[in-house]
């Protein structure tokens, strides 16, 4: 496409691209942006480097002008999008592309491949956390994707309310809190569980947590008591039929006097099984698998989409695909969440500033008129989108660590603008309807 382009002489013409998806998975109430900061470093580092050149030109897929030219790209264009932690629904523009062509277009598969991954993850956990009820959750996922994938998808996780994560790698990266616990392997290691439950006490003392199903779930739990007192930090079930075992376990320790031994749950955990485990006495839960997976829907579905070009006369025109059932919303657009004392009504997408100016109108007037609800006149417009990047580079950089930790407490915020309680269950309706024109909002509003 890019050497097409630069033959055509239409490289240099001026375009705006968009990330969204067209619908959320069922059941599926919200989805969660997660992955924008290393979107944004991975754009200032996206180049071509001598190896790089010397593939494309032995495969002969390109000209010589074509490869002078990735020989010193570097996209100088400018990124607005939702802030990461952020909610999104079918249609939400999380990320705009503006620039020429042929700097904008290398970026489709760099910006889709860690968006669509990362929030996947994040989507799945934001449930997970909901359905654990205030109970802290461990990433332990990392056996389960590529090596670099695990990394990012701890960090996604950390985003959307997890308390730790048992992949080091991304307690070094990004700073979130590592946890962890041992294996079976390391019981069966020993002669008894006994010898095993002390030689992890003297190396980690009596906070620990130990597994106890590898054999005999109350035999375990008896001998660590007993061997580390009452103060013994916790304890592992990992098979089984865990809501009974965690009554009897706790029934156990209690009677043991290990009144403030946490239990642990582990084992193939996704937000359904949380939700059952809801009335068990359990302390916290270990998820992988489900988890990093995307609790059954690795990716959102975001799309890159050329939504609006300079034409030949100079002036921007909106653009979109028409084909059935993947239809584009021509035009740049503006995204606000509704709120109505604080809480999110609707997700409102507009095209230009001309239709949102058109909204704005239509609400006052509605908010002014003799039939409205006393409610909506505490309904204001949130703006979602913020500066990213300009002329190539990002907008006030912060360490890694920092953006993690801004996107947690972002996400929460949001999360909390939908009032949606556990009780409710995982599954449910879109939270919020998406609003792409005035007519729409005034129907909303009415």
């Amino acid at each position: 496409m890019l050497q097409a382009a630069r033959d055509a002489g239409t490289a240099g013409r001026r375009c705006v691209f968009e990330v969204f998806t067209r619908s959320l998975p069922k059941g599926r109430r919200y989805g969660v942006v997660a992955g924008t900061d290393r979107v944004l470093r991975a754009i200032e580092d996206f180049t071509f480097d001598d190896a790089d050149l010397r593939y494309l030109n032995g495969i002969g897929m390109l000209d010589e002008a074509t490869l002078d030219f990735l020989s010193t790209y570097r996209f100088t264009g400018d990124v607005h999008g939702y802030a990461e932690g952020e909610l999104f629904f079918p249609t939400s523009p999380i990320l705009r592309v503006e620039g020429t062509f042929e700097d904008a277009v290398m970026l489709e598969t760099v910006i889709l491949s860690i968006l669509n991954h990362d929030s996947g993850v994040a989507s799945a956990g934001s449930r997970m956390v909901t359905a654990a009820r205030g109970r802290p959750c461990i990433e332990m996922g990392g056996r389960r994707v590529h090596e670099h994938a695990a990394i990012a998808a701890a960090r996604a996780a950390y985003v959307v309310g997890f308390a730790s994560t048992s992949n080091l790698a991304a307690g070094a990266h990004y700073r979130v809190p590592v946890a962890g616990t041992a294996a079976h392997a390391f019981t069966l290691l020993f002669d008894t569980e006994p010898e095993a439950f002390r030689a992890q006490l003297a190396s980690q003392g009596a906070g620990t947590t130990v597994l106890v199903d590898t054999y005999d779930v109350d035999q375990a739990v008896r001998s660590a008591v007993e061997l580390a007192g009452p103060q013994l930090g916790a304890v592992r079930l990992d098979s089984g039929d865990l809501g009974a075992q965690a009554h009897r376990v706790r029934e156990l320790l209690d009677s043991l006097g290990a009144t403030t031994t946490r239990i642990t749950a582990t084992g193939d955990l996704d937000e359904y099984r949380v939700e059952d485990l809801a009335a068990a006495p359990l302390d916290g839960y270990g998820i992988g698998t489900r988890l990093v997976t995307g609790g059954g829907h690795p990716a959102p579905g975001f799309v890159y989409k050329l939504v609006e070009r300079e034409g030949a006369d100079g002036a921007m025109h909106p653009v979109g695909k028409q084909s059935a059932g993947k239809t584009t919303l021509g035009a740049g657009k503006r995204a606000f969440r509704l709120l109505v004392r604080d809480q999110a009504r609707a997700e409102i997408v507009l095209p230009g500033d001309a239709e949102l100016s058109e909204f704005e109108q239509e609400l006052v007037a509605e908010l002014t008129s003799a039939d409205v609800s006393p409610e909506w006149t505490h309904a204001r417009l949130r703006p979602l989108q913020v500066p990213l990047m300009n002329g190539g580079a990002r907008f006030s950089p912060m360490r890694a660590p920092q953006a993690a930790e801004e996107a947690r407490a972002r996400h929460r915020e949001s999360l909390d603008e939908l009032g949606i309680a556990a009780d409710e269950g995982p599954d449910g309706p879109v939270a919020i309807p998406t609003v792409t024109d005035g007519a729409e909002a005034a129907r909303l509003l009415g």
